[in-house]
């Protein structure tokens, strides 16, 4: 019997009579784009992490090129990402014409280093370029080192976007993610912790100004009416069936929260004494997009993967190749010292089955099999 990497059926069947109700009235008021259901997700996003502004829009990578464009980022600005991450952190940079550059990560967080970000600061510097802004992820669920980061940043007159398409409602130092950064963007891709039924994502900030100019720039740049345009913006909007869906999924969403604390500590339990598992700092809480563990090479990898397979549990490598190092970003700029950690993890770790509704027996028969 498979088991499911991600169980949305299972989510949905608890949620199933609320989201019909929900889908239903948007069908029976027929305002299918930016209905009231869209404010009503951003007033409740907003309180539920702690920022002042919530504006959705189509989906997490255009939620990054919209902070992007509200501080102004243009050609000549290098913006720093780190380089283990999922494209859309670094492709929204070129975009603008500006200058990814890539930073390490951390061995034990996985999240992007301090240090390393220096160094690229200066590598920046050192081809003419301006340092503007740093995107740190949140990766896998877990916060950013954002006290770190953030001193950094403002010691070089940047700005820091934080990328929470995974970590959305993860707990820094008791802060909520989505009131940590200048700007905060996350998405709603159905495989998020929290996701809708097709494209969605969202932007937070405490910022008056960068709230107007990211509501502008998402509907083509609108000004006092819809047909008077005051910049050259996009049109980004989240579909109100999809509000209305994350409405009834965002209710759920702090118990979720807790169970996935739950489905990790079973796994720590199972797993640590055989392998590397994840790392969560003090003050720290993560939403466990994935979990991630870290292998002691490459082969051990390999023989976990196929065990699992053999057992019909199914395993995901997040992520295989550094952006660094593939076709389209391996021309950009590097901290300069190398991403020996980015390239090392890319052949060590694997992410095993995590989702709210993970029963304990179900996670002994994957404990039984990846441990071997």
């Amino acid at each position: 019997m498979t088991v499911a990497f991600i169980d949305l059926a299972a989510q949905q069947a608890r949620l199933r009579e609320n989201l019909d109700a929900a889908i239903s009235q948007v069908l029976d008021q027929g305002q299918y784009i930016m209905g009231p259901q869209v404010r009503l997700l951003e007033k409740q996003l907003a309180e539920f992490c702690g920022a002042r502004h919530c504006l959705t829009c189509a989906n997490g990578t255009d939620a990054l090129q919209l902070a992007l464009m509200a501080l102004g980022i243009k050609a000549g600005d290098a913006v720093f990402v780190p380089s283990f991450t999922f494209a859309a952190t670094a492709e929204v940079v070129p975009f603008l014409n500006a200058t990814p550059v890539f930073v390490d990560c951390l061995p034990d967080t996985f999240n992007m280093d301090p240090e390393s970000l220096k160094r690229a600061i200066i590598q920046a510097k050192s081809v003419g370029l301006r340092p503007a802004c740093v995107i740190p992820v949140d990766l896998f669920g877990l916060p950013a080192g954002y006290d770190a980061l953030l001193a950094i940043a403002h010691e070089n007159d940047m700005k820091l976007i934080g990328d929470s398409a995974q970590g959305f409602g993860g707990i820094y130092k008791g802060k909520t993610t989505g009131s940590i950064a200048d700007i905060t963007t996350t998405s709603f891709f159905p495989a998020k912790p929290l996701g809708c039924y097709g494209d969605g994502g969202a932007l937070f900030t405490d910022d008056e100004e960068l709230a107007r100019l990211i509501d502008s720039y998402r509907v083509h740049g609108k000004g006092t009416h819809k047909y008077y345009n005051e910049r050259i913006g996009m049109n980004s909007r989240l579909d109100t069936l999809q509000a209305a869906i994350l409405i009834e999924k965002l209710a759920v969403y702090g118990d979720e929260i807790e169970k996935r604390q739950a489905v990790a500590s079973r796994y720590n339990a199972g797993l640590s004494n055989r392998f590397e598992t994840p790392y969560v700092p003090d003050g720290l809480k993560s939403v466990w997009a994935q979990y991630t563990l870290k292998t002691a090479s490459s082969a051990e990898r390999e023989t976990l993967q196929q065990r699992a397979k053999d057992a019909g549990i199914p395993t995901v490598i997040y992520y295989p190749v550094p952006l660094h190092m593939q076709n389209a970003y391996n021309a950009f700029p590097v901290d300069p010292t190398g991403l020996a950690v980015s390239e090392d993890l890319a052949q060590r770790v694997i992410s095993l089955p995590m989702h709210p509704y993970l029963e304990p027996e179900t996670q002994e028969r994957i404990v039984a099999a990846v441990a071997g």
